[in-house]
């Protein structure tokens, strides 16, 4: 190996804390990343790994010189950037994970004029609801609605999405349809709650120029948008979601809205990538696509909507 790719290997070894993980990610043989790093500790005179049966962490010294690297391989990949052929076509393989909501309704539909645009990209899609740990899962890329904790991640923000509180007609018929904001306390949600955290999300609406948190009863609670929904159109009670996740719900009838006349706050959808791979040209051009596709859709849909 040379040393542009022992270096890429180091990285990604320390990233994901595995020899045979990273091997596999640029798909090389186990035992020539093995051998790569003994000579590149050889060359060096230190030892930048300390191996355990379970896992491989850096040394201090290989601490150290990991951060170099990732400085030296990001200015590597602001070097190919500034070349015209590469800006305009950039190439090669990148992770991004996707809600699994915004992977079926916005994004994936729309997949085929990335690739259209892009066609050396090789876009490898994860789904889910759950946070996910973009160094050590070797994830280029997500996208997140809501607040964002990890202050370590750069952020590029896509969109606000207006949102709706609504439930089931059955529901409203069981216990009644809220009239005032205050009423809120006295009905049931669906309680989305955080993987990481364990903590129940508020109801939010804006009250006489403040938002106000609202913090109903409920006796289910779920981490996943489609199962959010879908315990709703079970009468569960009441869920506050992006206008564009039930605009067809609410259409047919399945789902009501309520409380329309107080507003409830836009949620941000955000871009988030490694700080060392933001000059990456892939992850520049699909962020950017992103930006357009995001802001087209909901500009459509909330001309219709509206």
């Amino acid at each position: 190996m040379d040393k542009f790719d022992t270096l890429q290997l180091f990285t990604r070894i320390v990233e994901l804390g595995s020899f045979s993980q990273a091997a596999d990610q640029l798909n090389i043989p186990r035992a020539t990343a093995s051998n790569a790093i003994k000579e590149l500790e050889n060359n060096l005179q230190c030892r930048l790994l300390e191996r355990t049966t379970r896992h491989v962490r850096p040394s201090l010294d290989g601490q150290a010189f990991y951060e170099r690297c990732t400085q030296i391989l990001s200015e590597l990949d602001d070097a190919e950037s500034s070349l015209r052929n590469v800006v305009a076509q950039p190439r090669g393989l990148l992770r991004v994970d996707l809600s699994g909501a915004h992977a079926t309704k916005i994004v994936l539909p729309h997949i085929d004029q990335f690739h259209q645009q892009y066609p050396d990209i090789e876009l490898v899609i994860s789904t889910g609801d759950r946070l996910v740990d973009l160094i050590r899962e070797g994830i280029d890329c997500v996208v997140r609605a809501g607040r964002l904790d990890d202050s370590t991640l750069i952020a590029r923000h896509l969109v606000d999405m207006p949102q709706v509180i609504c439930a089931s007609p059955d529901y409203l018929n069981k216990h009644g349809t809220p009239q005032q904001p205050e009423e809120l306390l006295s009905h049931y949600c669906v309680n989305f709650f955080s993987t990481t955290g364990g903590r129940n999300y508020p109801f939010e609406l804006m009250v006489n120029g403040k938002k106000q948190d609202y913090f109903l009863k409920s006796w289910i609670a779920v981490n996943d948008a489609e199962n959010y929904v879908l315990c709703a159109l079970r009468g569960a009670g009441l869920i506050q979601v992006p206008l564009y996740h039930v605009t067809e719900h609410l259409k047919d009838g399945q789902l009501v809205e309520v409380l329309s006349e107080w507003k409830s706050p836009t949620m941000s959808v955000s871009a988030l990538y490694p700080q060392h791979r933001q000059l990456s040209p892939r992850v520049r051009a699909f962020v950017a696509w992103l930006n357009e596709l995001y802001t087209g859709y909901f500009q459509v849909n909330n001309s219709v909507n509206g």
